[in-house]
């Protein structure tokens, strides 16, 4: 179970990418002329966790990764604030400008992917720079806020279960707040581990862990110190005309399916698809999501094109 990810195929290239003062480590695979997708990665992860989807797609489309910030082979700044989602945001924008300048890309994000890419969906200066946004597992932290606000200003027992049963399930971001202890965690073996884990908790048949697993674990913590206390008690309004396709896994045992109850609210051209999965098992196991995104961004660019 201690194994590393198997070799990577062979990328149509590999460049180094300057973000918000920062290099970023940028690969492509598929087609050169083909349509672009973006595939941004969360919490503990590095690109390589998109390889199964990229070997499903990647004969069709042209295929962007990159490591963000502080995980695999990008820079790993020092101090918590350079974590915060506008400098991530402008990372993600560097990326696409260095890597389809003319044409506007599919977004394609997952957990911490997920939630910085929310930051960019919703920020009128990137907005023509985006075809497309699926997001998966991962919230906008201004919509959270209003979330809960909203739901513990009520005098109704549901919206306060709702309200209670998110934060329980969000028990981790309490624990990465604390001093230390989390980075030891990881020290003292959380990376050996965390295949016994993915198996355990999301079912995933042979999980492996990739060779930054560590580095990547005790870094990408700063992205929870740096952000989430500052979003969810000073939320903003955050909306998007970007068409959002939203991909609800119903076992997700961190972010519960009602925490998106109200986002056609802050994104009205929303797609929204329900799937019995688990937080990691629709890129372990792409075919499903291989297949949705196939059609949505199909669907996408036919309409573009009239």
């Amino acid at each position: 179970m201690n194994a590393a990810l198997p070799l990577e195929p062979p990328a149509l290239q590999r460049l180094t990418v300057r973000g918000d003062g920062l290099n970023l480590a940028v690969q492509r695979w598929g087609r050169a002329d083909a349509t672009p997708l973006l595939l941004v990665h969360g919490y503990p992860d590095h690109h390589g966790v998109w390889l199964p989807l990229i070997a499903a797609l990647a004969a069709d489309y042209q295929i962007i990764t990159y490591d963000v910030r502080g995980f695999g082979a990008s820079d790993k700044p020092r101090q918590r604030q350079a974590y915060r989602l506008k400098h991530l945001a402008r990372d993600l924008e560097a990326v696409i400008l260095a890597t389809s300048p003319n044409r506007p890309v599919h977004l394609v994000a997952h957990d911490w992917g997920s939630i910085q890419a929310w930051e960019a969906v919703t920020e009128p200066r990137m907005q023509p720079l985006l075809a497309s946004y699926t997001s998966l597992s991962g919230p906008c932290l201004d919509h959270v806020g209003h979330w809960l606000r909203e739901r513990l200003a009520q005098r109704r027992l549901r919206p306060w279960l709702q309200a209670a049963g998110q934060l329980l399930s969000s028990w981790y971001i309490a624990f990465f707040h604390l001093p230390l202890l989390p980075e030891l965690t990881w020290r003292l073996g959380l990376d050996r581990a965390w295949p016994w884990l993915l198996q355990r908790l999301e079912g995933i048949a042979q999980p492996q862990r990739h060779t930054s697993q560590r580095a990547d674990g005790i870094h990408g913590v700063q992205l929870y110190r740096a952000n989430f206390i500052r979003r969810l008690f000073r939320p903003r309004i955050r909306t998007t005309p970007v068409p959002v396709q939203l991909i609800v896994a119903l076992h997700d045992r961190f972010v519960r399916p009602q925490l998106f109850d109200d986002l056609q609210r802050w994104a009205p051209s929303l797609t929204r698809r329900k799937v019995r999965a688990g937080h990691w098992q629709l890129l372990a196991e792409p075919g499903e999501l291989a297949g949705w995104l196939r059609e949505y961004v199909g669907r996408i660019e036919q309409q573009q094109r009239r």
